[in-house]
């Protein structure tokens, strides 16, 4: 199942995505109403409507240095703990939206699968994650590395505005554990590689995150990022692939001054 977030006209709602159709829901998939994924009866096709980020997180919390090969490009040692670092929900755009560079230095892009809480988690365990996850997406960890290595700490170099691209749906029923991650920049693969090759995967990070702090409905694990990452410029069309769910795709701008 496809779940969008969409905009027809000025109403926002989701719905389910059914090839080029998209048949509204009576309700937040969020929802704990019974019928979560009741359709209201009205239909859209999927070019006349806004696709948008497909959820509105409370908070994002990203997973650091979580691939062996994109550890060996830089200077860090592997960890021996989940790695975090959170986003603000201030940082959140959709699909086909603007990634605006707020400085001169160098942006980079960031390929990732992210994993969307279903419903409020504390304290689970590995065996119970499954139960808490809605779905999955994609995500571009947007990150200003002179800003991020210079602060020693990552908030300020990931957390502009336009930094956390979402989308284009969730895909509910996959198995995330084995799905091709890439990043296109023009055209060019930048970034490909595998979730296999997570150094923590999908049910410890949850049961790891919701052991530091409660997880809500619609919050947002993004998983860490493969080798590849490189630099966006103004004028570049970014893709993030995932395999069984679809491409994200944003364009990059500079801050205007």
């Amino acid at each position: 199942m496809k779940i969008a977030r969409f905009a027809a006209g000025d109403i926002i709602k989701y719905g389910l995505v059914e090839g080029n159709a998209v048949r509204g829901l009576k309700y937040s998939p969020f929802s704990a109403l019974g019928g979560a994924f009741e359709t209201d009866g009205l239909n859209y096709q999927i070019n006349d409507v806004k696709l948008l980020a497909p959820c509105v997180p409370s908070k994002l919390v990203c997973i650091g240095l979580n691939y062996r090969a994109h550890i060996a490009e830089g200077t860090h040692e592997l960890p021996k703990l989940p790695l975090l670092f959170l986003k603000p929900p201030s940082a959140v755009i959709g699909p086909d939206d603007e990634i605006v560079l707020p400085t001169d230095g160098r942006t980079d892009h960031e390929a990732e699968l992210a994993v969307v809480i279903g419903r409020k988690a504390k304290d689970v365990t590995e065996n119970e994650a499954r139960n808490y996850i809605l779905g999955y997406t994609c995500i571009n960890d947007v990150s200003e590395r002179v800003i991020q290595h210079g602060d020693g700490q990552w908030t300020r170099g990931k957390g502009f505005d336009t930094f956390a691209p979402m989308g284009p749906w969730i895909v509910t029923d996959i198995n995330a554990d084995n799905l091709k991650v890439e990043a296109l920049v023009n055209g060019q693969v930048k970034q490909s590689s595998n979730t296999s090759y997570l150094i923590f995967g999908i049910a410890a990070l949850v049961s790891f995150i919701s052991g530091v702090m409660t997880l809500l409905p619609g919050d947002i694990i993004a998983t860490g990022t493969p080798e590849g990452v490189s630099q966006l410029k103004h004028g570049d069309t970014i893709e993030i692939r995932l395999e069984n769910i679809g491409t994200l795709r944003n364009y990059v701008v500079s801050k205007k001054r």
